[in-house]
Formats: structure tokens, C-alpha cells, sequence
């Protein structure tokens, strides 16, 4: 302190002196070291709650939790998805084992696939290949395929197809129609191999068999033949077998052209006349006219026969 005290007062008294090397060092270092040491300088005491305070805190902080937790489902369920996705189509090295993707809009199965609902786009196509067969398996159901209200059931023992405005089969190479139930246009034919057609309800104008073939009408239940300008049947022999009642009505007559035989083995019948007047038994004869209409007339005593006031084929019956 000595010597700087002596310096300052030759520095003021003869002007600026000049410092050696050590000096300047000596003085930094002792400037340094004060500095260093002196950890309060600057230092000015401030309160923290009046500070603006910055981050996600509150409600602000809870909602980011939420944000990434749900982030992270999201992408665990894709992570999922892609799993899936991979096992199932077989995504390798080569691109997919299981199926190709043509420009054309083609998909290709190229190993047996496993699917339950298929939903075609508009005019779409289901075929195989040129020399392979196409193998659709039902495990235990039935093969259905639909397309509005047209559905075709493939069963285990029978295969049924349903349509409300129609059907037409033809063959792809030639386009020749092979079935078709636009009446309009074309008349009605089995298909060939087809010996039976099974319906609920059909609306036609005839129905007809080859000239070789008889043409065979069965129900289980009850079978009704209706006709807006009246039924016309024609044929070599008619025959009706039913296990109940035959009704025939008509607006104005029925007319039957040729020989009429009724088998009366199961009709009903009186061992004795005297159930005629107990009121027990209504019975009615039928009565053929020369012209083939048919009448009926009560029995109201035996041995009666068809002549009444009010038959139908006047003297001739």
C-alpha cells in the first residue's frame, strides 16, 4: 500500500508513470480475486410472488397430462392396428403374400383368405383365375351373396334364389340367355336339366309342358288357380287328386268338354234313407249338362234325380 501510495504521489507530482509487466499482472490478479470473492455485488433482494411466472401450471398443466396420455393411447391402438394389419395381409420384405393391388382397380387373393362380410363397389366382379376353380366355403352357413334385393343362398342341401324385379342367366362367351323371367321379352323355359320349378305365387298367362311329358301340379297345403278372364285347362287326360275339397267357382258357368269321372270312394254316403228328413244330412247331386256345364241339386228324396224347374241346360241334361 506503501509503494502505491508513493506511486500515486510521483504519478500527480511528475505526471503519468509507466508499470512494468509485474505490475500489471500483480494488479489484475489482485482486481480478479477481489471480484471473485465479493458475492454481493450487484445483488438487489427481490420478491418472488410478484414475478411473472412462466410454464403450464393449474389447469394448464392437467389438460397437457391429458393431451399426452391420450396421445400415447392413440398411439398404442395404432401400434395395434398396424400389428393386425401386418399378421393378416403378410407384409414382407417382397411387398404382400397374401394379395396384389392392380391399376385396374383388380384384387387378388393369392392364398385362402378367411372373411366373413364382402361388400362389393358398384359393378363389381367376383371371379377366378382362367384355369382355376373359385372355392367358397361356408363354415357350418349358408354362402349368400346379394345385391339389393336379389340374394342367392348356397345351403348344405338346396340353392335359392330371390328377386323382386327379376333374374336372367347367360353365358359370358357366347351372351346367350340361358334363363330369364323377363315374361315380356322371352317365354318362360326350365333350364335344361331342371325337372321341377318350386314357387309361392306365379303370374302368367299359360302354363305348359312338352308334347312328350305330362305337366304335374303338387302343393302341401292348398293350391289356388285364379284367372281374370277365366281358367282354360286343356290336355289328353286331367286329373285331380287332393286330400280335401275341390271348389270350383265361377261368375257365370263351368263348362267341361269331354268324359267327366269322379271316383266317389272318399266321398260321404247314407247306408239308409232315413237320415234324409232328420236334418242331419245335406246332400247334393251333381248334374252334367250335354254341353258340359256342371249344376248341382239337392236331394231331397231317393232316387231323385236331375230334373228340376230351374237347371240350367233346359230339356237336356
Amino acid at each position: 500500500m506503501a509503494a502505491a501510495a508513493a506511486a500515486a504521489e510521483q504519478q500527480s507530482s511528475n505526471g503519468p508513470v509507466k508499470k512494468s509487466m509485474r505490475e500489471k499482472a500483480v494488479e489484475r490478479r489482485n482486481v480478479n480475486k477481489e471480484h471473485n470473492s465479493n458475492f454481493k455485488a450487484g445483488y438487489i433482494p427481490i420478491d418472488e410472488d410478484r414475478l411473472h411466472k412462466t410454464g403450464l401450471r393449474g389447469r394448464k398443466g392437467n389438460l397437457a397430462i391429458c393431451v399426452i396420455i391420450l396421445l400415447f393411447i392413440l398411439a398404442v391402438i395404432n401400434l395395434i392396428i398396424t400389428l393386425v394389419i401386418w399378421a393378416v395381409i403378410r407384409i414382407g420384405p417382397n411387398g404382400c403374400d397374401s394379395m396384389e393391388f392392380h391399376e385396374s382397380g383388380l384384387l387378388r387373393f393369392k392364398q385362402v383368405s378367411d372373411m366373413g362380410v364382402i361388400h362389393p363397389l358398384y359393378k363389381s366382379t367376383v371371379g377366378g383365375r382362367r384355369n382355376e376353380n373359385l372355392v367358397i366355403t361356408g363354415n357350418n352357413q349358408p354362402i349368400v351373396f346379394q345385391q339389393g334385393t336379389t340374394k342367392l343362398s348356397v345351403e348344405n342341401n338346396k340353392t335359392s334364389i330371390t328377386s323382386d324385379i327379376g333374374m336372367q342367366f347367360f353365358d359370358p362367351r357366347t351372351q346367350n340367355i340361358l334363363f330369364s323371367t323377363d315374361y315380356e321379352t322371352h317365354e318362360f323355359h326350365l333350364p335344361s336339366g331342371v325337372k321341377s320349378l318350386n314357387v309361392q305365387k306365379a303370374s302368367t298367362e299359360r302354363i305348359t309342358s312338352n308334347a312328350t311329358s305330362d305337366l304335374n301340379i303338387k302343393v302341401d297345403g292348398r293350391a289356388i288357380v285364379r284367372g281374370n278372364e277365366g281358367v282354360f285347362i286343356m290336355g289328353k287326360t286331367i286329373e285331380f287328386h287332393m286330400g280335401g275339397n275341390m271348389e270350383l267357382k265361377a261368375e257365370n258357368s263351368i263348362i267341361l268338354n269331354g268324359s267327366v269321372m269322379v271316383s266317389t270312394t272318399r266321398l260321404p254316403s247314407s247306408s239308409s234313407g232315413d237320415q234324409l228328413g232328420s236334418g242331419e244330412w245335406v246332400r247334393y247331386k251333381l248334374c252334367v249338362c250335354a254341353d258340359g256345364t256342371l249344376f248341382k241339386v239337392q236331394v231331397t228324396s231317393q232316387n231323385m234325380g236331375c230334373q228340376i224347374s230351374d237347371n240350367p241346360c233346359g230339356n237336356t241334361h
